[in-house]
């Protein structure tokens, strides 16, 4: 039995955002056997744009019910059946967290009707719903309405569920076991559904035992069953072959599942990671002390050598902070690494510069201000904990910097230890800190919130 479901919501992440409305067509594999439609009342705002796409308004939902008045009902009309849905993953990682904020871990077999047309109808122009549809024919009445995509999706199972026959006859392996029909004979599935969707890093081993890459995500269960459904490259189908175990650790927080991995992938150089992926921040501040003593920025690319205080996304935002700076602590130009002379800089001509530049103004007298100019980065000469959610509850994890360099990091419970700084000193484990750590660590404080910042 297939279930062929489609969603709408109210935006793209399903951590944050939730379900409007539901479609779930019941499907014996040759024939539709039963429904649920429903609108959703996602218990929030319906964003504009979304509105505007749907065609769901907030009064339509208004009196809709909420999803836990309807879970009961999803659980008994899935149940022993695959999830089917066009870019699954999608349907089914919305799904899945709704039941898991009613505390019910709901779990079934995928099929991904995006995978299994570019397996079957392979040199498409494109695979979306609507262009795949248009291209082999397929009505679609109701577009981004959970019942006309979902009745479209049924459609084009059909399709390739009468191709699927007509390449593989009666067996019909690529429809009754997809991803598994793709995997390593020695991989034991069972695995596979034991696998949380929390963050975490997880290992890949090949036959011989052999440890061959190391990752991380913010959703384990997520993640490995994209990497064991891998169709996208030549490598990354050559290393789904050769998973032959698979091994992961849950780390609660997303931070300590990027300074893990980083730390990991550098001591055990799996075969199947390259070099580190590079950050989308390349750009930073950096600062040194000259021969006269006074403190000096530069800009740059970041390089394996040396440290930066800050990091950018582009070279243009890298010197628009170093003019900010330069204008709210009074600093100089040239000194600041934004205006090349052998003499004063521009400002000091213009009355603007105490000329540190040219030794008019004392290191000390200038330091002081590039000293406050320094604390704006969160990481220079500070001592403090970044602390943030546990594997457990009752849990939270701690990440040490001293003198703005990685100390290390570790757990402790907030019920057995209290929150006193002896005991979050104590749960931490020593480890080196590097360009990279630095960059991760600058990286994930600039974009993501975390719990608290203790200083010490």
């Amino acid at each position: 039995m297939y279930a062929i479901i489609d969603i709408e919501t109210t935006g793209g992440s399903a951590r944050i955002e939730k379900i409007t409305e539901i479609a779930i067509y019941l499907h014996d594999g040759n024939q539709i056997t039963g429904e649920f439609v429903s609108l959703v009342n996602p218990e929030r705002n319906i964003p504009y744009f979304i509105t505007n796409l749907t065609g769901i308004t907030n009064e339509m939902v208004e009196d809709a019910p909420r999803f836990f008045e309807i879970a009961r009902t999803i659980v008994e009309l899935t149940e022993g059946s695959t999830f089917v849905a066009h870019n699954a993953r999608f349907d089914y990682s919305f799904i899945r967290q709704e039941f898991k904020s009613l505390g019910f871990n709901y779990k079934r077999n995928i099929l991904d009707t995006v995978a299994l047309s570019r397996k079957l109808f392979p040199g498409y122009r494109s695979y979306s719903l609507g262009n795949i549809c248009e291209d082999l024919r397929i009505s679609i009445n109701g577009r981004h309405r959970a019942a006309g995509d979902a009745l479209a999706t049924v459609k084009l199972f059909e399709t390739l569920m009468a191709k699927d026959r007509e390449i593989n006859g009666s067996k019909s392996v690529l429809l009754r076991n997809t991803m598994i029909s793709k995997l390593n004979p020695k991989l034991d599935i069972t695995k596979i559904d034991n696998i949380p969707d929390e963050p975490g890093i997880y290992y890949f081993y090949n036959e011989n035992g052999d440890l061959i890459y190391i990752g991380k995500s913010r959703n384990l269960q997520q993640r490995i069953s994209t990497h064991l459904s891998n169709n996208t490259t030549n490598r990354s189908m050559e290393m789904r072959d050769q998973i032959a175990d698979i091994d992961w650790e849950k780390t609660g927080s997303e931070l300590i599942a990027l300074l893990k991995e980083s730390s990991e992938i550098k001591l055990n150089k799996p075969i199947y990671n390259r070099a580190q992926r590079r950050s989308g921040f390349q750009w930073g501040i950096f600062s040194f002390t000259d021969d006269n003593g006074y403190t000096n920025y530069r800009y740059g690319q970041l390089d394996n050598d040396e440290s930066p205080i800050s990091v950018f996304t582009s070279k243009e935002k890298t010197k628009s902070k170093l003019n900010s700076l330069v204008e709210t602590y009074g600093l100089c130009q040239k000194l600041s690494g934004l205006y090349e002379t052998d003499g004063a800089c521009f400002h000091y001509q213009v009355g603007i510069c105490k000329g540190a530049c040219i030794g008019k103004e004392s290191s000390k007298e200038y330091n002081e201000r590039t000293e406050k100019a320094t604390e704006e980065f969160i990481f220079t000469r500070r001592n403090f904990f970044v602390i943030d959610k546990g594997r457990e509850d009752e849990e939270r994890c701690a990440v040490k910097i001293v003198n703005g360099k990685y100390g290390g990091y570790g757990y402790f419970n907030i019920n057995d230890m209290g929150f006193g700084l002896t005991a979050v000193h104590e749960c931490i484990l020593p480890s080196i800190d590097n360009r990279d750590i630095q960059v991760i660590l600058k990286q994930y404080l600039k974009s993501n919130r975390v719990e608290k910042i203790i200083e010490f």
